[in-house]
């Protein structure tokens, strides 16, 4: 029988299927009902620096007495901060005490801002991991790209002061060299990476000439997004645990990242579209796809197709259709 059994972070899951930071992961129940579906980990939902500051400006707005009071502003952050850490920290020690998957909690940065210290009361309440979702949307046309990178760096390593447990990093597509970058996450302490993130993207609504959300959920085809990458990744920086996310919607997906050399599939879109109900189809895949092929475990395949480890790499470096667009017009 296929043995499913893999690590991530140093943790040990029953296979590599792990529930990305949503709205799926933000309760004890939820997790108990991934748990008894077959999930191997899961990313608790995240604890949002960008909410709280939004929280902090709309109560200030809400009364304009506070205007006059300095020490206002001051006083209701803490309080929010403080109330969401709290909740946090219980969440977290509810999920430990109610499931035996390992718990990954979830920080969502857009600063390096001292507020992440607060990983150490996560790590306190039990959590095994913890996974920083930094996102930093560059608008300042005079910024350079060195100091964007450096801000990931910077919070890497306030937290890894913090804490013990294993640390990974969710970044975005939207770097200038996503190779070079995870080698400096690696070199700043980080154990894992999560390529890659999914962010709000706006659309225009014609009809109203509104600024509207675009599509929340990937779509199977957005694989490619992320296969050219673990692929080049798992190669050029080895010794860093890769979870792969965006566009896994199925088993067969999962078999392609892990082929290119991921240790793990996030998951968040397919458990929304198709439900818990998912994951046992997924698992029922890798098996069929282990016993056809004679694998018995993860290992004998991870990264069998990765950057380095096929005849021709430049399949992962080539970027035009040349090849293509040639041999359909003929």
């Amino acid at each position: 029988m296929a043995n499913l059994e893999t690590t991530y972070l140093g943790l040990k899951l029953k296979n590599p299927l792990v529930a990305a930071s949503s709205g799926i992961t933000s309760s004890v129940e939820k997790i108990k009902k991934l748990e008894q579906a077959g999930i191997g980990a899961v990313v608790l939902k995240s604890v949002f620096e960008e909410q709280i500051n939004n929280e902090v400006t709309s109560m200030l707005l809400q009364d304009s007495h506070n205007a006059g009071y300095p020490e206002a502003e001051d006083y209701i952050r803490h309080y929010l901060r403080d109330n969401t850490v709290v909740k946090h920290i219980k969440l977290i020690e509810e999920v430990k005490k109610s499931v035996n998957i390992p718990v990954i909690a979830s920080v969502n940065c857009v600063s390096a801002s001292e507020w992440t210290t607060f990983a150490k009361d996560f790590e306190e309440a039990g959590a095994d991991a913890l996974e920083l979702n930094i996102f930093y949307l560059p608008v300042d046309k005079h910024e350079e790209a060195g100091a964007v990178e450096q801000l990931y760096l910077n919070v890497l390593e306030k937290v890894r002061k913090e804490v013990s447990i294993p640390v990974s990093v969710k970044i975005g597509l939207y770097h200038s060299n996503i190779v070079g970058m995870v080698d400096k996450l690696k070199a700043g302490g980080a154990k894992g990476v999560v390529m890659f993130n999914r962010f709000y993207e706006p659309d225009i609504d014609l009809e109203k000439l509104e600024l509207t959300s675009s599509e929340v959920f990937s779509s199977p085809e957005e694989i490619r997004h992320t296969l050219r990458w673990v692929g080049l990744v798992a190669s050029e920086v080895p010794d860093i645990d890769i979870a792969a996310s965006t566009g896994i919607h199925d088993g067969q997906s999962v078999i392609k990242q892990i082929l290119a050399g991921a240790k793990v599939a996030q998951l968040c879109s397919t458990l929304y579209k198709n439900g818990n109900e998912v994951l046992p189809s997924m698992i029922a895949e890798m098996e069929t796809f282990m016993k056809k092929w004679n694998f018995k475990r993860l290992e004998d395949f991870r990264g069998r197709l990765s950057y380095k480890s096929i005849p021709d790499p430049m399949v992962y470096e080539r970027s035009q259709f040349m090849k293509y667009f040639s041999s359909r017009g003929k």
